[in-house]
């Protein structure tokens, strides 16, 4: 696939983009699953309210989704420098739209927020959220893809 720049504007056909932007979105999602995971449980279990319980989900999200696309960089030889620059152009949207969508939903299912560790409610909102956020964070991972942008630039690194 041939890189495209940012003033084209039909994306380029590329069979194998829907596989990768597949596998993206799942590192996407599983980095932000464990920092979600984490951040409202410790936040919960510390009894915080909300808003400092959900802004140490959305960092602990951000800091595990950033380190599952920087680990195979390093292994592959990438400087922490331009893997940590690597991770941030690449992963950076796909977790905003993760985390904007997974909190808000917590935040609308009546209950969830409040429940204990031991609620069904808060672990079925919390998968739940992270589902939903799943379908726009792996259509902007295939646009980015089809336009040369994104992962399309890491798998090299990733083979």
């Amino acid at each position: 696939m041939r890189a495209t720049t940012l003033h084209q504007t039909a994306p380029e056909p590329c069979p194998r983009c829907a596989q990768l932007a597949l596998r993206a979105t799942s590192h996407c999602l599983t980095g932000c699953a464990i920092g979600e995971v984490l951040g409202l449980a410790m936040g919960t279990a510390l009894g915080l309210a909300n808003g400092p319980t959900i802004a140490l989900a959305v960092v602990l999200a951000f800091f595990f989704g950033y380190s599952l696309t920087m680990w195979p960089l390093m292994r592959a030889g990438l400087p922490l420098a331009a893997a940590i620059t690597a991770a941030f152009a690449s992963d950076t949207i796909s977790i905003v739209i993760m985390e904007v969508v997974d909190n808000a939903f917590m935040l609308l299912v009546p209950g969830a927020m409040e429940a204990g560790l031991n609620d069904m409610i808060f672990w079925g909102s919390l998968a739940g959220g992270l589902a939903i956020a799943f379908v726009p964070a792996y259509v902007a991972a295939l646009l980015l893809i089809r336009r040369g942008l994104g992962h399309a630039r890491l798998h090299a690194y990733h083979q």
